[in-house]
């Protein structure tokens, strides 16, 4: 297995951003499925085209086959390269990745796209240790997500991260604290926010609780229907559904093969006016920035179903949400958003948040590995690229703070 893309002269990695752009253009994407699966047909050693066409069929909507495909890429080579957009890199950023979908990884392609940033992802896996050598860099970053499966992972890149002499952003000790039963112990109890419970629970449970044999109070501590329940390692609403009552769990248990769950109570965060706001929020270096504002009648919003595009009414809001961002929503949350950062240390985090009628931070996910990115089309969302812009300048300066106050530059290390 070669691990160096430098000394590769096949055709470079397209990489996620671009890919994701065809995607979202409604370009064709099975075509160039083909082209990359008869590359690596032709050359079973073309890792960038296993890779490339892995991220393809993740967005054609086949997870499965997906990371079947990444895990034959790995074998091939762990280390895959996206060149500065400028001639010179100026910063060298090297990614510890983990396997898995979009979700897996905080998704750095798309905070570096277009800078002077050089990106080296690293993937390691329990067969896939570190290897002898890593490529040069100035500043390390823990791309690694939070879940079931990856806290075994995280350990382990901890341990051999432990006298790094290059500075390391998001350490993977405090990535593990990311899962919703640890964001809940970390933040319930926090001055001005809001969070609902998380318990874990297995099958059997919501079995029993469909049955009436367990109320929702012994389950959630004295909660009551309407409840929330998803799987657990979920995002991005994969799997998630309300239970109104004990009636409409046997139904959910139908759709769904996992055998762990979270169980939270529904807050019913609407404005006065009926509709659902939902914000992302990046915590950059501990300074808060707008990523989007969701505006939905349906509780369970997401950003691509909220009817952003065929409403002015919602993109005018979202506009003043982020151009008054400093000086409203993050100047009312600042204590709880500040709280947050301290409780968590990581150096790069999001936040999915609503507000409560009395004001406070509702909060329903942490996470290190959101998307943040500027792929909506500028006809329809002019307002976002400016403010899109100083959140990845302010990501740039997190890199540059790093390699400032860290030691020298970054060299060819060995680490075994």
């Amino acid at each position: 297995m070669t691990n160096d893309p430098h000394t590769d002269n096949r055709a470079p990695l397209i990489g996620l951003p671009t890919l994701m752009r065809m995607a979202l253009a409604g370009e064709d994407l099975k075509s160039l499925g083909m082209r990359l699966l008869q590359r690596a047909q032709n050359d079973p050693g073309d890792a960038n085209a296993l890779m490339d066409l892995s991220t393809v069929v993740q967005l054609s909507g086949d997870p499965e086959t997906a990371r079947n495909l990444q895990a034959e890429a790995l074998k091939v080579r762990q280390l895959y390269s996206l060149p500065a957009a400028a001639k010179q890199a100026g910063l060298r950023l090297l990614a510890i990745m983990g396997p898995g979908d979009l979700n897996a990884n905080t998704p750095l392609e798309f905070l570096v796209e277009g800078s002077d940033v050089s990106l080296e992802m690293l993937y390691v896996t329990a067969e896939l240790p570190f290897p002898e050598q890593v490529p040069e860099h100035d500043v390390l970053f823990v791309a690694t997500g939070e879940s079931d499966a990856n806290q075994p992972l995280l350990e382990s890149i901890g341990t051999d991260l432990q006298g790094w002499p290059e500075p390391v952003l998001n350490r993977p000790e405090r990535i593990v604290r990311l899962s919703r039963d640890g964001v809940w112990g970390l933040l319930h109890s926090v001055p001005g926010v809001a969070i609902p419970v998380s318990a874990r629970i297995d099958r059997e449970a919501l079995e029993r609780l469909d049955r009436g044999e367990t109320p929702p109070a012994e389950l959630l501590d004295g909660g009551d229907f309407p409840l929330i329940v998803r799987p657990t390692g979920s995002h991005a609403g994969q799997g998630l559904a309300r239970l109104d009552d004990a009636g409409a769990v046997a139904a959910y248990l139908a759709t769904v093969a996992e055998e762990s769950f979270y169980l939270s109570p529904f807050v019913d965060y609407r404005g006065g006016d009926g509709l659902f706001r939902k914000y992302r929020i990046a915590l950059i270096g501990g300074r808060p920035f707008a990523v989007h504002m969701a505006i939905s009648e349906n509780w369970m919003i997401h950003y691509l179903n909220a009817g952003m595009r065929e409403s002015a009414a919602k993109r005018a809001e979202e506009e003043r949400f982020m151009t008054e961002f400093d000086d409203n929503f993050a100047r009312r949350h600042e204590a709880a958003l500040r709280t947050i950062t301290e409780r968590f240390g990581l150096d790069y985090l999001a936040i999915d948040c609503a507000e409560t009628a009395a004001g406070d931070l509702l909060i329903f996910e942490v996470d290190s590995s959101m998307v943040v990115h500027d792929m909506d089309p500028v006809e329809i969302f002019p307002y976002k690229q400016p403010q899109m812009r100083k959140v990845f300048h302010a990501f740039r300066g997190l890199l540059a703070k790093a390699v400032d106050s860290g030691g020298p530059p970054g060299k060819c290390l060995s680490v075994k």
